[in-house]
């Protein structure tokens, strides 16, 4: 079975969240969300309270296919600031695992580790973000669209893009067929 790890914060953006895992979960993969908190509760950017499975300090690159950060502030400072999450993310770099994030995570979380964007050509983000994105990561190609797939990385722009971030995840990690399968179930629209 596909494992994915989807690390949670305080003020991870709740919709992008929700979202991945879900859309993860009905596609048949484990989504095991891991708390980079210190503490498995976990408040959301709109006051929602969730219990992670783990903490991030308990994963290990065995544990995960994939690594995918949901958004938020400052929800994506706390992943940015975590070094445990930010050695797993190493780890799946080194080993040509998947890394997805969405909306402030690609810039805020993932954007000072630039051996983390080696073999990435394009990527996108939170829009607000993209004058920094461009500046402070001049060899990736920021892209206005809603999801870009990179080498081993994913990345989407926010909240509206979840839905389409959480099926191509689908498409890279289970197949293509069962993507198509659930955005009929799904009622998804292109």
């Amino acid at each position: 079975m596909v494992k994915v790890v989807v690390p949670v914060a305080d003020g991870s953006e709740d919709i992008e969240t929700t979202c991945i895992t879900d859309t993860l979960v009905r596609a048949g993969i484990q989504v095991i969300t891991a708390s980079v908190m210190g503490k498995r509760e976990v408040t959301f950017a709109r006051g929602l309270h969730v219990i992670a499975d783990t903490l991030i300090d308990d994963i290990a690159l065995a544990d995960a296919d994939a690594v995918v950060l949901p958004g938020g502030m400052p929800g994506a400072q706390h992943f940015k600031t975590s070094a445990a999450l930010q050695a797993l993310l190493a780890a799946m770099k080194t080993s040509g695992k998947i890394i997805g994030a969405i909306c402030a995570s690609p810039y805020i979380a993932l954007g000072d580790h630039k051996a983390l964007w080696e073999g990435v050509a394009k990527a996108t983000c939170f829009p607000a973000f993209q004058d920094k994105f461009r500046t402070d990561l001049p060899f990736v190609e920021w892209s206005e669209a809603p999801v870009v797939v990179s080498g081993n990385m994913v990345t989407s722009q926010g909240p509206g893009t979840a839905l389409r971030f959480g099926l191509c995840l689908v498409g890279i990690l289970v197949s293509e067929e069962k993507a198509t399968e659930l955005k009929g179930q799904m009622l998804f629209q292109e």
